[in-house]
């Protein structure tokens, strides 16, 4: 990639981050989320995430929640509404989970490992180059230990996957900085994307407390 092509992907993973886990108008953050799970389920944090992966599975499958977030998005990478919205539904189903397991999701390591996720195995591929094994409590420690400059080329390649995926559906403008437009892609595939992500979020922030049920993946939608 060029260095302008760089500059745009990364600031096109930030805000999809940014909005995942922050939200945004409409849009609940990630730890409001966690927080209304937390109380429907009487505190029982992985009872909660269970019913907040299924949820967002749910919403993610649905055309009005892709394409809502147009009006409130414009992306650096143009985007199909349906993918975009895809993202950033998803990145907010894999915060959820990390909040709720008791992680920081405003720090930079665990943001990485967020981002990581989308991607699933090609995200974890992306971090073991670099010498990080995720999956396990000493996966974070391991994060910690990487230089940030590193973690910015991690969140670069990650990123660049994240848009290549979308430019083998031919739905990637790299020059123009256009507000969110277009179909949401199929629900079915989406569906699959979406419980794919939502496995290895849980396999990514495993429960830091000792002797935590581990939900090893969700409920059926």
């Amino acid at each position: 990639m060029t260095s302008e092509s760089d500059s745009l992907v990364l600031r096109t993973t930030t805000q999809i981050l940014n909005l995942g886990i922050d939200g945004m108008g409409p849009l609940k953050s990630a730890e409001e989320v966690a927080a209304e799970y937390l109380e429907l389920t009487g505190g029982d944090v992985e009872e909660a995430i269970r019913r907040s992966v299924r949820m967002h599975v749910r919403y993610s499958t649905t055309t009005g929640a892709a394409t809502g977030l147009g009006g409130i998005i414009t992306l650096p990478v143009t985007l199909t509404a349906g993918l975009a919205g895809s993202y950033v539904i998803n990145t907010r189903m894999v915060a959820t989970v990390a909040h709720l397991r008791g992680y920081d999701v405003h720090s930079e390591e665990v943001r990485t490992i967020i981002l990581a996720s989308l991607l699933g195995a090609g995200g974890a591929a992306a971090l073991q180059k670099a010498g990080i094994e995720i999956g396990n409590k000493a996966a974070l420690a391991a994060v910690r230990r990487v230089p940030g400059r590193v973690l910015i080329e991690i969140n670069k390649k990650v990123g660049f996957r994240l848009v290549t995926k979308a430019g083998e559906k031919g739905v990637v403008n790299m020059t123009k900085l256009v507000p969110l437009v277009g179909a949401p892609i199929g629900a079915t595939a989406e569906n699959i994307t979406s419980k794919s992500v939502s496995r290895y979020a849980l396999k990514n922030f495993p429960p830091t407390e000792p002797g935590a049920a581990v939900t090893s993946q969700p409920a059926d939608a």
